[in-house]
């Protein structure tokens, strides 16, 4: 890897809960209480592989445009393959995204060679089953720990949530390589990042901040799916990302993520049948619709269709692509 340098002292950041996943997956109850709430995640066993993916990541980005564009997502609400930079808008100013990535299915990597949704450029599948496929398990591992842990803290029966995001159910679970405000369209994001850039806005803050990037370590961000089936408990990390900064910013900054995404049958309203605690915490909300009367595949098609250029008419279509951050606005 080359040698980049370090991230600015001197610019304001977020302090995120550092929580050691060993200590969680080992059930020890004062860690798990830490994760309650924003977290970075060390210890988690994925770090050996960000390498492997990041060079992969690197490898099929630097095909001509002309042959990526052979894996194209298209513009009609599907996630996998390619997306080309300012392919969407990411403000109300019609901005459009600086983004290029391309995304590996879930469902793709673990039956390799098959294909259940699309085929991928040469160099992911050469690498599909050595480095694509360890890393989509080891994230699962990881994310399914928290979920049980969610879970319980929620006071659901167990494994309501892990019924929810089951392996063999199709779903829009994907990992993504890659060089707007918004947050994640599912349950649980595990993000990896060489660079600075990342900013966050938490409850509470009145600005944004970054998030530094601490190595071997990883950001856990809630999405939408799960602050909707807790009823507004868990909240949806509101996110965005900017160049980086200082002398960063003379480097390309590349990101890694697995998606963690309720199956695509599940439909997605507050478990208030299921939990005391969560029809209590949709009772005192009143003002907010924990039915959006969607499962998890009609939720994320809308969301992804409606922010692509191509499609997107005016502020309703926009509003449309956004998720559960546009309900109570931060600007």
């Amino acid at each position: 890897m080359i040698p980049q340098p370090p991230f600015p002292e001197d610019i304001p950041v977020q302090d995120l809960v550092v929580i050691d996943y060993s200590r969680i997956a080992a059930g020890e109850e004062k860690e798990i209480e830490s994760l309650w709430n924003a977290a970075t995640l060390k210890n988690h066993g994925v770090d050996d592989l960000f390498e492997p993916m990041f060079e992969l990541g690197k490898e099929t980005m630097a095909l001509p445009l002309d042959e990526k564009m052979k894996y194209w997502q298209g513009n009609q609400g599907a996630s996998f393959g390619y997306k080309a930079s300012g392919a969407t808008f990411v403000d109300l100013n019609g901005s459009k995204d600086n983004a290029e990535f391309i995304n590996v299915s879930k469902d793709d990597a673990l039956v390799y060679p098959k294909v259940v949704h699309v085929p991928y450029p040469p160099p992911v599948n050469a690498r599909m089953e050595t480095v694509v496929r360890p890393f989509v398990l080891a994230c699962m591992a990881v994310n399914d720990t928290i979920l049980r842990i969610f879970n319980q803290k929620l006071g659901l029966p167990d494994g309501t949530l892990a019924q929810k995001h089951t392996r063999d159910e199709p779903s829009v679970s994907e990992a993504r390589y890659s060089v707007g405000a918004h947050t994640d369209f599912g349950s649980l994001s595990f993000l990896a990042n060489q660079l600075g850039g990342l900013q966050v806005f938490l409850p509470g803050e009145t600005d944004w901040k970054y998030v530094k990037p601490l190595p071997g370590h990883v950001i856990c961000n809630i999405g939408d799916a799960l602050n909707l089936l807790s009823g507004g408990i868990l909240k949806s990390s509101i996110h965005r990302v900017l160049p980086p900064p200082g002398a960063q910013s003379h480097y390309e900054r590349w990101s890694l993520v697995y998606f963690t995404r309720p199956g695509d049958s599940v439909y997605l309203r507050a478990l208030v049948e299921d939990s005391p605690l969560i029809a209590d915490a949709v009772k005192k909300d009143y003002d907010r619709d924990y039915d959006p009367g969607a499962t998890a595949a009609q939720w994320f098609i809308r969301r992804q269709s409606k922010w692509r250029t191509d499609n997107q008419k005016g502020i309703n279509d926009y509003l449309a692509s956004r998720g559960t951050e546009h309900v109570k606005t931060v600007v």
